[in-house]
């Protein structure tokens, strides 16, 4: 296997692919289901209290609101700004802070003041702005909290949903370039009879799958760090993060040589992916219901590239904590080589 032939087809495939549509899909889907979970379903299922203020004397209120980390808040220097803002739900709750509002209440006084519910905001936001407020104005009178809260947790805590939803996103990163990228290259080459024409060269088949290989490991690569580097997902350990990229992206592309060598057409390439989907998907599932008896998960072969991937990146876990999927993942990865000359030399046949 010449080194240099196999470096000469794949700038050929680097250069050429990014017109193609299955290059422009597979970049573009991770990034669409990026916007659609993180903003949609993150902002749905974890939505702050958003609390807007009209200051008119400099509270320490205001401050105080301020440091809060629980709490949306927006300071407007207009009444019916603010009004409006409630009203057409943009914020869940409004407050008024009048000229001289603390002398007011810590001289035993009681001063007007005007606080405003959003009729279309959550319940339980409601209660958080209204227990705030009343709480903020008991420490500017200097009056202690007539009870204690204490929260007390059972069990371990929950990640939010956005989180839970990384693994899919990134399965899909590392299944369209990786897998739909390497077999829909080859696929392509077949179809127009280049294949044919390659082999005539002194481009060897070994090379052109080599190449086509490098292609897919490359785009599933970039695709799976930018991903979770979108989703803010990349941990604490960013270099054994890219180690278990590296070894997912590997995997990914050498199913998707082993798919390209099976189609003989686009027809047969999207039937095979789109009847393995459920297979390759299924262990992603585990990660969403985590009740769920996770060694049912470890019987399907990605599961030993995503398992490490969520204990490095979003468990913020060490590589050494994944060096036995990584083993896994790496077996079947050479694995494959052999089956993949096996499954050519009876299409040849």
């Amino acid at each position: 296997m010449s080194l240099q032939r196999v470096w000469s087809l794949f700038r050929k495939d680097f250069a050429l692919g990014p017109r193609k549509p299955f290059f422009l899909f597979a970049v573009v889907m991770p990034v669409a289901l990026t916007l659609i979970f993180q903003v949609a379903f993150g902002s749905l299922f974890e939505p702050k209290p958003r609390l807007g203020i009209v200051d008119e004397g400099g509270s320490e209120i205001t401050a105080a609101v301020r440091r809060m980390e629980g709490v949306t808040l927006a300071l407007l220097d207009d009444t019916g700004e603010l009004k409006r803002r409630v009203q057409n739900n943009d914020l869940d709750a409004g407050l008024v802070l009048p000229p001289g509002f603390d002398a007011a209440v810590r001289a035993g006084q009681r001063p007007k003041l005007e606080f405003y519910i959003g009729g279309e905001s959550l319940a339980s936001n409601r209660i958080i702005l209204s227990v705030t407020a009343i709480d903020l104005i008991r420490g500017v009178a200097g009056l202690e909290a007539p009870v204690t809260v204490e929260t007390v947790r059972f069990g371990e805590a929950g990640l939010p949903v956005a989180i839970r939803l990384v693994p899919l996103i990134v399965f899909y990163a590392l299944v369209l370039a990786g897998v739909w990228i390497t077999g829909s290259s080859l696929v392509e080459e077949k179809e127009k009879s280049t294949l044919a024409a390659l082999l005539v060269t002194p481009a060897r088949l070994n090379e052109v799958y080599a190449s086509k290989w490098l292609l897919g490991f490359v785009f599933a690569s970039f695709m799976a760090a930018a991903t979770l580097f979108l989703n803010r997902a990349f941990g604490p350990r960013p270099l054994d993060v890219l180690a278990v990229i590296l070894v997912a992206a590997a995997l990914n592309a050498m199913l998707g040589l082993l798919v390209g060598v099976l189609s003989k057409s686009s027809t047969t390439l999207f039937t095979l992916i789109k009847g393995a989907g459920i297979f390759l998907f299924a262990p992603v599932i585990f990660y969403l219901f985590p009740d769920w008896p996770q060694w049912i998960a470890r019987i399907f072969p990605l599961y030993w590239i995503i398992e490490p991937i969520w204990q490095v990146s979003v468990m913020g876990e060490p590589l050494a904590r994944v060096w036995f999927e990584l083993a896994v993942a790496v077996a079947i990865t050479a694995a494959l080589v052999p089956a993949i000359m096996l499954v050519e030399r009876r299409m040849k046949a």
